[in-house]
């Protein structure tokens, strides 16, 4: 395994983050294809053996049993000084604003459950998870910067986010003097590129961190078009995301098994390796062994600049897919502040 640090911050992370959306009690999410908690021990487990130190759930995953597994898994198996633990809360209910609860109020409340479903006493990232057009971001910002301030969280980071949103809230947390999000973590895969236009530039410009989720297309970048599993058959979500340009993306995905066979490694690994060559560290689900395995390998392969140039070719535009696409107002008349009161930037 490879290292590197995350962004602005002191954290050292492992070029492969573990994504845990997969583990948790399915009867208490949204995914029929979540794991136990068995298994997603023996995952965690074996990512640890691979050096595997950065590990990616939420609050919202499977009612918070994902950060409950995770928590345990990562108490038993590792030193808490040796891994680097993020995990994400959502938006305020239409509840929660009706009964007068503040965006400080509520990020307070979600970081001392997940704490508690973590069983840790801090978390190294704690990331916004989707923007709350309904709630100032100066709320998010004082009321994130207060965890950091109470050592709930070392650092913060954001999702789902655009550029514009992204540059726009470090610009207030610098005047303010509130702690500034380290890392970004968008929908950005070789199928997907549209973080380029603009949050990849601005990432690197001031040194953001980018730790992009669906790095394998919810698995469509690990295997040859035709080819499925229970995930693929059942989330409906991630059918939303791709199968509107299928066509054009298989052509894609043809030339990445191409270089898989021509490794002779898996196209998990070529797929990695490419988005390895663009961003800090991908969060890569891992429901099955070879999962983690395979992206654990992704660290040491090296394409040379005639194959990602290969790769990258066919790729054409395509529309904003998935949260993004929802990521915006109810309307062209909704108000929304930067600051409180009659501050703005």
């Amino acid at each position: 395994m490879k290292y590197t640090k995350l962004g602005n911050s002191d954290l050292n992370v492992s070029r492969i983050c573990m994504g845990c959306m997969g583990f948790g009690d399915a009867s208490n999410g949204q995914h029929s294809w979540t794991i136990d908690e068995e298994h997603s021990r023996e995952i965690i487990k074996r990512g640890l053996d691979l050096g595997v130190n950065f590990y990616d759930t939420a609050i919202g995953y499977q009612s918070g049993t994902s950060e409950q597994y995770v928590g345990r898994a990562l108490r038993d198996f590792a030193k808490r000084d040796e891994v680097v633990v993020a995990t994400k809360f959502l938006p305020r209910t239409h509840a929660d604003i009706e009964a007068g609860i503040s965006g400080q109020k509520h990020i307070e409340r979600m970081i001392n459950k997940s704490l508690e479903n973590l069983g840790m006493d801090y978390v190294d990232l704690y990331i916004y998870h989707m923007w709350d057009w309904n709630t100032p971001i100066y709320d998010i910002l004082d009321g994130l910067d207060r965890i950091v301030k109470a050592g709930k969280a070392r650092y913060i980071g954001i999702s789902n986010c655009y550029a514009w949103q992204l540059a726009k809230a470090n610009a207030l947390a610098e005047k303010e003097g509130f702690a500034k999000f380290v890392s970004v973590q968008g929908h950005y895969n070789l199928i997907f590129r549209e973080e380029e236009r603009e949050m990849a530039m601005l990432c690197a410009e001031d040194n953001i961190a980018m730790t992009p989720y669906s790095a394998l297309a919810s698995g469509r970048l690990s295997r040859l078009p035709g080819e499925t599993s229970k995930r693929a058959e059942e989330d409906n979500y991630a059918k939303f995301k791709y199968d509107a340009t299928k066509e054009q993306d298989e052509v894609i995905i043809r030339r990445v098994a191409e270089l898989a066979e021509k490794h002779g490694v898996s196209m998990t690994e070529v797929s990695l390796a490419w988005l390895l060559i663009k961003v800090t560290s991908p969060v890569v689900g891992a429901t099955k062994l070879h999962h983690i395995e395979g992206a654990a390998k992704a660290v040491d392969l090296n394409l040379t600049a005639e194959e990602i140039a290969y790769l990258e070719e066919p790729y054409v535009p395509h529309a904003l897919a998935g949260v993004m696409a929802q990521n915006k107002p109810a309307n062209k008349n909704d108000k929304h502040v930067w600051g409180t009161g009659n501050q703005k930037i």
